[in-house]
């Protein structure tokens, strides 16, 4: 179930929104003008290596740095490649601007950061033990997802799925696709402790991490007064209740 676009339109201009996509854009190019070997390197210094933090014995022995600290962020604009890059992209294209709308740019930009960083320390503390680097901005774009669920449940959302090779379209409720989409990372997330070793390479803890942390953190940067379209989660579900 792939989105392609909601129904809320936003109010004024996303520079916020904007801002990230662009960084993103930028560290991404600058990762295609690398070599494989340079790129190998370039990810273990700016990805989130968990043992880098839990192990420093493990991590001065291999070769990196003490000061980890700044893949805390570094890691939320670095991408494996074109499919990460462009699916992480469109999705914050879609559920950004509106939930920008109602923080202003400053507060949006910071919202995001936070929310990435609640994602990869949900991420760490399921992967204590972890080499591996972790990259990408699906985390804090997670956030944005979950602080629009609770803004906008009642938009709709404009999705396919393949069938027989065939796209079907369909308009789903916003609250049932992101609902859908974060019990799949829930599902997926302990399905990865059962079986270790086996995710896909993708961080789903850090997914959820990031989700909750944007449902927890949305009404402190909402702005009073600026959510014009909103309503709440549980009007949604009282409406469709009767």
């Amino acid at each position: 179930m792939f989105p392609l676009r909601d129904n809320i339109p936003s109010r004024s201009p996303s520079y916020g929104m904007w801002l990230i996509i662009i960084a993103n854009t930028l560290v991404f190019i600058l990762q295609l003008t690398m070599t494989e070997r340079e790129l190998l390197r370039f990810t273990h210094v700016f990805g989130m290596v968990p043992a880098r933090a839990t192990d420093p014995g493990w991590a001065q022995w291999v070769g990196y740095s003490p000061d980890w600290t700044m893949t805390l962020v570094t890691h939320m604009f670095l991408h494996a490649g074109w499919l990460h890059y462009l699916l992480n992209m469109w999705m914050l294209w879609i559920f950004g601007d509106n939930v920008e709308d109602v923080m202003g740019t400053v507060r949006f930009v910071l919202f995001y950061l936070l929310c990435g960083l609640g994602a990869i320390l949900a991420h760490l503390l399921f992967n204590l033990g972890s080499t591996v680097p972790v990259v990408g901005a699906s985390g804090a774009i997670a956030g944005v997802m979950g602080a629009y669920l609770l803004l906008y449940p009642h938009a709709r959302v404009v999705a396919f799925v393949p069938i027989l090779f065939l796209p079907f379209f369909f308009e789903i409720p916003a609250v049932i696709f992101l609902g859908i989409w974060f019990l799949i990372q829930i599902v997926s997330g302990l399905f990865s402790l059962v079986f270790q070793g086996i995710g896909g390479g993708i961080a789903w803890w850090a997914h959820i991490g990031g989700f909750i942390m944007g449902m927890a953190l949305v009404r402190i940067f909402q702005k009073r007064g600026a959510c014009r379209h909103c309503t709440t989660l549980e009007q949604w579900f009282r409406d469709h209740s009767r």
